[in-house]
Formats: C-alpha cells, structure tokens, sequence
C-alpha cells in the first residue's frame, strides 16, 4: 500500500511552490500594498475619507501650515478603495505583498502637504495644491473667463471669510486684496 502511494506521488511530482525560495507568479489585478505618489497627490482627504480600516489618516497642524497623509501598512487590508477614488491617480495598489518588518515603524509611510493661507484673514485652510488642481479644473471648464477668474479669487478665500461677506462685499474684498 505504502509503496503504491509513493509511486503515485513521484508520478504526480511535486503539488507547492517552492515560494519563498523563488519568486511568485501573482494573478493578474492582484492587490497588495498601496503606492502613494506625492506629486500626484493633491491631499484632498478622498482616500482616508474612503478607507474603511482607517489605515490612511489625514491630520493637519493649522499652526504650521501643514496637512500630513500618513498610511499603517499593518492596518490596510487591500480594498483598494483609496485608489477609487483618488481624483489625480496618486494612490495605485501594487503587487508587493510581503510586508514583514522587524520595527512597526517601518510600516507607517508620511508625505506633508502645504495648506494656503486666506488672501482676507491670513489662516491656513486648505493644501495649496488641492487649489491648485480645483482652478486647473475650472479652467478646462466651459465658463467664461471672467467667472473662472471670479472663482479663483474665490479660491483664496477660508469659509470663515466666505461667510463672513456676501457676495457684493467679496467683490469689494477682492479690489482691497489687489491693491
């Protein structure tokens, strides 16, 4: 009996890989570790917005003028929501998988963002980049050219300052700011 099985397995050969001794064929779509690209990145929140295990978190120090992404590796579990719906492409999900670390602070990975001040008040409010990209979309836009300019202006303003005027006083503001 015991002979019949051992003829059966070396006719069969071998059923493993010999993984992690040579590498591994991964599936097409395969989704391990999150790749953030801060170029691309315009820190809008999108990702951690999306994130169910609040593996990606945004925090911002409005004293510095800074808004920090931060991803924990060991928190992700490869849903790849983050990548749905970042606007720019900035996050794409990778096919490296093996993240063992001897040090937990090597699972964590930070990028900082510059917030932009408001024209009227001077406060930080929003990464400069994310208004940037805001008035790269308007002007792909079909608005006409005095209402695109008449939102960029709008752009430098916080919400506090936003509120704080109507429409006509804006306007006023806007000269005051040019002056």
């Amino acid at each position: 009996m015991v002979l019949k099985l051992l003829k059966e397995v070396l006719r069969v050969g071998e059923a493993t890989l010999p993984y992690p001794f040579e590498p591994i064929d991964l599936a097409p779509g395969f989704r391990g570790k999150p790749q953030h690209d801060p170029e691309l990145c315009i820190a809008c929140a999108a990702c951690a917005t999306a994130c169910p295990p609040n593996a990606l978190t945004i925090t911002t120090d409005l004293d510095q003028g800074i808004q920090r992404w931060s991803l924990f590796v060991g928190r992700c579990i490869y849903c790849a929501r983050c990548e749905e719906v970042c606007p720019t492409g900035a996050i794409k999900l990778s096919q490296f998988f093996e993240t063992a670390v001897m040090n937990k602070d090597d699972l964590f990975e930070h990028a900082d963002y510059f917030l932009a001040a408001c024209k009227k008040c001077g406060r930080y409010f929003a990464p400069a980049k994310e208004l940037d990209y805001v008035y790269a979309v308007l002007q792909r836009s079909n608005l006409p050219v005095e209402q695109i300019e008449f939102e960029r202006k709008l752009l430098g303003l916080c919400p506090d300052c936003k509120r704080k005027n109507d429409i006509p006083k804006l306007l006023e503001v806007y000269s005051e700011i040019e002056r």
